[in-house]
């Protein structure tokens, strides 16, 4: 056992993400994904404003110039997160001319303010963009303005900032003439405080101005902004090392990823954790109030739904925010009508580790482990090998050919044709096989990346989404997809399709289209070669000359054709919205539709895959099928297991450290196993809490969604079990959460009817809670002997037992 246990530890993939220490807190905590609107600042603090800036510092946020619709302001107000208040900064030195459409960053222990535009606004005199720079220190509340000599940046406003390396970026912006795209930068520590224009590379973003900026990994982002006819949604970003610019792709048409946001300018983007978060803006002629969330790790963009009961923000542009800790805060505004706002809003942040359900699944495929069959693909029989769970859970067809397969496979073996292999065997050869003379290898092999991770990449060869070789390969896996009857990745190759025909591929897409009897692309690709400014070119090209006669005939008549008011069904068909099912809720339909209890047997119902189970987990007297193929892909446990020998009968005893956990809890345990859910009851978190450890999951994902169960909803109700679950489970942080709780409510706990029947170690923990508490630090009459800790079987004795039950008494 002791080699099992060092295997498992090799085989932990990625250890610096897995925190064992994780500890709990003990406060009040808010719920994922709400806002809450915070205290209001009021007018004889600061007033309300737009155009301004917020930056935070340690556990506040400072609030500085704008304008409140009247004239600019230069005032410094704060609003301290503990203390729930705002106040009016004080400060020492000569601080920046009232301005607004400024820039303000934090560098240690500094807030640097640059340029903007200032003057008169409603006398319209003294109006300019400044591109001063000011230093605000926040442990002396004094302002510095910093003197130059040498070039400078052009005065400007509606720029962006960041701060990198200890030096100020500053990028684009509006100089009161055109929109710009510069950037320039300045050291803020030693000596030389001189300004340098960076040489950028790559593809740099379109002049622009009221945009924000993120840092993020070594790279400053931008999205969006005004940039005139140019305006786009696009995502910008800048290596601060290399200086090169480059767009971030977001448009993944083939892994049913989010739109982005739409266009827009005056908004507000924040980093946090693996996230950048876009807030709010104008978008045309919108002032929207959704939340967008960009993944760094996926790279795709979603829309982040608030909680409930979420005081959601109304649309706004021109406002400011700032995180702190886990939450967003974003401060006044421009709101309808062209008020301008003082409300404060607070919204929580999510920092759970990425799930990695995807690319586990994408690893085992990719490593070829566990494959227990082999698909001879194409007219020459290619071999490619797979993992039966997978196929069947993501294909109905596929699902089929497994099953006629393994029943030719039962007849040759009852026959004495071909001998069943008895004992599992890492390294054997897949005994199944299965024929798809249909396909063509290297689009099956896409067709299998999309099955395992629900993405492929068509351009890995060919990074032109719209070379012909490309919009062929995207339609061989359009015809296996139908073939395989997997719809959603039928609807996500139509979309790319769509998405990148163009006057160079049209042509062979028509052609192929028309001999794979793909009529919504083929009626597509004729729709776009009649249009007008696509026909003339198209038929004068050469490729049109070579084109067969009978689709010759089909685009001059359709040419001919008035246009139809009336959608036929393949134009319904291509312009549908894609339907079918993710990966997850595929295997989601797999673990559940089967199971079997002690004594009973297996029962397959729908997509279930009891059927294709070659093992079975026992918790007590409860089996559950599963399959050695995915229990490896998510869990190193498993995989060093099953690598190492077979278990006896195919039987894997299941727990958790030396805990059984309950069968409630193991059935969540293996939903978030085959399609990563971390909803569970308050009570399967205990249980699992642990789990990522002793399973070796590649992150501790599981472990942050349990801690944060418990630590919602545990309650003074609910507390004594938990305390109780925790200290027979040996889970120190939990239980040491659980005694906090009590400390903080003793007064309703110790009421309870439960803790009278709390044993005698628990007791004195939670005596020990209290006497740390100084307002429980009463001197003892006498001093007591040691105690035993709560894991002791020791029985206390009857004198010391009577001084417990003395000390509980006087508590309550």
């Amino acid at each position: 056992m002791q080699n099992i246990a060092k295997m498992i530890t090799e085989q932990l993939r990625n250890p610096n993400e897995l925190d064992i220490n994780l500890r709990m807190e003990f406060g009040p905590f808010e719920t994922v994904h709400k806002w809450k609107r915070m205290l209001e600042c009021y007018e004889f603090v600061g007033a309300r404003r737009s155009k301004h800036t917020a930056v935070a510092y340690k556990d506040a946020i400072y609030v500085f110039g704008g304008d409140n619709g009247k004239s600019m302001l230069n005032d410094l107000i704060r609003f301290d997160i503990k203390e729930n208040s705002w106040t009016k900064m004080g400060c020492m030195g000569v601080p920046p001319a009232p301005r607004y459409h400024h820039s303000a960053v934090v560098h240690r222990s500094s807030m640097f303010v640059f340029g903007g535009y200032t003057g008169d606004i409603l006398a319209n005199s003294n109006l300019t963009n400044k591109n001063d720079l000011f230093e605000y220190k926040f442990p002396s509340a004094q302002w510095i303005q910093w003197k130059f000599t040498g070039q400078e940046p052009v005065p400007r406003s509606a720029h962006g900032a960041a701060v990198y390396d200890d030096k100020l970026w500053i990028f684009a912006g509006y100089d009161g003439n055109a929109r710009l795209n510069d950037m320039w930068t300045i050291n803020l520590v030693g000596e030389n405080h001189q300004w340098e224009r960076v040489e950028q590379k790559g593809q740099c973003p379109p002049t622009c101005c009221n945009f924000p900026v993120a840092v993020a990994r070594g790279k400053m982002f931008v999205f969006s902004g005004q940039s005139g006819a140019k305006i786009t949604n696009a995502l910008f970003q800048f290596d601060f090392e290399s200086h090169t610019w480059s767009r971030v792709c977001t448009e993944h048409l083939l892994r049913s990823a989010g739109p982005a946001p739409a266009r827009r300018y005056g908004h507000v983007m924040a980093a946090h954790a693996r996230h950048l978060y876009v807030f709010g803006g104008a978008a045309d002629s919108t002032l929207p109030s959704d939340l967008h969330c960009y993944d760094l790790d996926t790279q795709m963009w979603s829309v982040v739904q608030p909680a409930a009961e979420s005081a959601t923000p109304s649309g706004r542009l021109f406002h400011a925010g700032a995180v702190v800790g886990d939450a967003l805060y974003i401060f006044g505004g421009t709101v309808d009508n062209n008020v301008r706002s003082g409300e404060l809003f607070r919204f929580q942040l999510s920092n759970y580790p990425r799930c990695t359900l995807h690319d586990d699944f994408g690893r085992v495929l990719k490593s070829q482990q566990f494959c227990d069959v082999t698909l001879l693909v194409g007219t020459e029989q290619t071999p490619i090998l797979a993992h039966q769970a997978m196929l069947a859970a993501r294909s109905q067809y596929l699902r089929a050919k497994i099953k006629e397969s393994r029943e030719e496979l039962a007849k040759r073996i009852a026959s004495g044709e071909e001998k069943a292999s008895e004992v599992y065997s890492y390294k054997a050869k897949p005994q199944l096989t299965v024929k798809l003379p249909e396909a063509t290898p290297e689009a099956f092999q896409m067709v299998l990346n999309y099955i395992y991770t629900d993405r492929i990449d068509p351009t890995e060869k060919d990074e032109d989404p719209a070379s012909p070789a490309t919009i062929l390969l995207v339609m061989e896996v359009l015809r296996l997809a139908l073939r395989l009857s997997i719809p959603r990745l039928r609807g996500l190759c139509a979309r790319f399709l769509r998405a990148n025909l163009c006057d160079s591929n049209v042509l062979p897409a028509l052609h192929a289209a028309h001999h794979a009897q793909l009529n919504c692309i083929k009626e597509y690709c004729l729709r776009f070669v009649v249009k007008d400014y696509n026909f003339t070119p198209i038929v004068m090209s050469k490729e049109f000359e070579d084109l067969e006669q009978s689709l010759m005939v089909e685009v001059i008549r359709r040419r001919q054709q008035p246009p139809s008011k009336q959608p036929t069904a393949a134009q319904h068909e291509s312009d549908e919205e894609i339907i079918g099912t993710t990966l997850e809720q595929d295997m989601c339909v797999f673990v559940s539709g089967g199971g079997s209890s002690a004594g009973g047997s297996s029962n397959s119902s729908g997509g279930g895959g009891a059927e294709l189970a070659d093992v079975r987990l026992r918790v007590g007297g409860t089996m559950r099928p599963a399959h050695r193929s995915i229990l490896a892909a998510r869990a190193a446990y498993f995989e060093a297991m099953f690598r190492s020998f077979s278990p006896q009968d195919n039987i894997v005893n299941i727990k958790i450290c030396d805990t059984i956990p309950s069968e409630e809890a193991f059935d969540s345990l293996l939903r978030y196993i085959y399609y990563g859910d971390t909803n569970m009851p308050t009570e399967d978190s205990l249980y699992l809490f642990q789990a990522p450890i002793y399973y070796g999951f590649t992150n501790n994902r599981l472990q942050v969604f349990c801690q944060h169960n418990l630590q919602s909803n545990v309650t003074p109700e609910n507390v004594l079990a938990i305390l109780q679950a925790a200290d027979r489970m040996r889970a120190t942080d939990i239980k040491e959460y659980a005694l906090k709780m009590i400390v903080h409510n003793f007064g309703l706990v110790a009421h309870q009817e439960a803790i009278k029947n709390l044993a005698q170690p628990l007791l004195v923990d939670i005596i020990w809670a209290l006497a740390e508490e100084p307002h429980f630090d009463t001197p003892l009459p006498s001093q007591p002997r040691s105690l035993p800790s709560s894991s002791s079987t020791d029985v206390l004795t009857d004198d010391m037992a009577e001084y417990i039950r003395h000390k509980v008494k006087n508590y309550i």
